[in-house]
């Protein structure tokens, strides 16, 4: 009886490779590839670099796939990350959003190659190192979060497909970190080496603001800070460089903190005000991925996770006329950016999800 195959999204970091390793002893017939979304990287110099930040390591990827015996390619889909990923991340901050470019990757580049590589290759199964559960229960398949509720990625996944998930595995997705890190050093990968990072893939220069002034020289449009009651507290340089809840790098002095409250590009104006009124208790969300359609057609009860390093928070969902879904939370909420992705959980399910469209002023 021949092996199920899988194609596995091999990043060359510690978990992509100890999925490679898992996959392999549980039987399968493993595929590793490497998509290229960014510069390419100088394979010769790949043993001194391990610690920089770079979302594909191709030579420590090709290294784990030589040791377990399984096959390895790269695949360059750096233009469809620029266009999917880079030059999203760009109109949303020059439209004075907040969007988050990892969500928009796993759905438009990295998990969308993969599932399309497999389909054409007609291979049964995609895999990554994401920290998160598939489920199958009584023919229907749903999205949860990891078992390592401390690395769990189901947020950046919300936008996956729903027909995709009867073909996905995520085999670390049931282990917690510390197991991931023993099983990489067994199988000679310098774990002491491989740091993790959450920053920003694309941007090599500190800064994303530095990104966006050197890719989108036009973000460059300085206009007026005002306070709430339409003041003019002073110029500012352009709205792409500030999101709601900025304190630093203002450059007012008022005698009192300031912080961000909203960007109003229709009139290339940022908003200050003090730090309560940065606290909400209800958004609009739209451009939804729904695992879960009755959200469409009911009240529901959700923890709702507004940003990765936010914990859930209780909320009513009620779905509108218009097709959004409007989230009222039990507590004010701070920063409910529009532009953020928007996550809805019942205990560890994930509901689906969406994109913050306004802050209900």
């Amino acid at each position: 009886m021949p092996r199920p195959t899988v194609i596995l999204g091999m990043s060359g970091g510690v978990d992509s490779c100890v999925a490679a390793m898992l996959l392999v002893e549980q039987g399968y017939d493993v595929h590793g590839v490497t998509l290229q979304v960014w510069e390419h990287e100088d394979e010769s110099a790949v043993t001194k670099r391990w610690q920089e930040r770079s979302c594909c390591k191709v030579g420590i990827a090709k290294f784990a796939a030589k040791q377990l015996g399984i096959s390895h390619e790269v695949i360059d889909t750096r233009s469809d990350f620029r266009a999917g990923v880079i030059d999203d991340f760009l109109a949303g901050y020059l439209a004075g959003t907040t969007p988050n470019p990892c969500v928009r990757c796993n759905e438009r580049v990295k998990l969308r190659s993969l599932y399309s590589l497999a389909q054409a290759r007609s291979i049964d199964f995609v895999a990554t190192g994401h920290y998160a559960r598939v489920v199958d229960e009584s023919g229907q398949w749903f999205l949860q979060r990891a078992l390592d509720v401390r690395k769990d990625q189901s947020y950046f996944l919300y936008r996956i497909h729903p027909a995709w998930l009867s073909k996905l595995l995520f085999p670390v997705g049931s282990m917690q970190k510390p197991d991931v890190w023993q099983r990489a050093e067994s199988m000679g990968l310098p774990a002491d080496e491989l740091k993790e990072s959450q920053e920003i893939c694309f941007v090599t220069q500190g800064d994303y603001r530095t990104f966006i002034e050197i890719e989108s020289p036009e973000s460059k449009r300085p206009g007026n800070f005002t306070d709430t009651t339409g003041h003019v507290l002073g110029r500012h340089e352009g709205i792409a460089y500030y999101t709601p809840g900025q304190r630093r790098g203002l450059g007012i002095a008022t005698g009192e903190r300031l912080y961000v409250q909203h960007v109003a590009p229709e009139t290339n104006t940022v908003v200050l005000g003090a730090e309560d009124g940065l606290f909400k208790s209800e958004c609009i969300v739209s451009d939804l991925n729904l695992f879960d359609e009755t959200l469409l057609t009911r009240a529901t009860s959700a923890d709702v996770k507004i940003r990765y390093a936010t914990p859930a928070a209780p909320a009513q969902l009620y779905p509108t006329p218009d097709g959004t879904v409007r989230v009222i939370f039990q507590t004010p909420q701070r920063t409910l950016s529009p532009g953020q992705s928007t996550v809805f959980y019942q205990g560890d399910r994930v509901l689906g999800g969406g994109i913050i469209q306004s802050d209900h002023r």
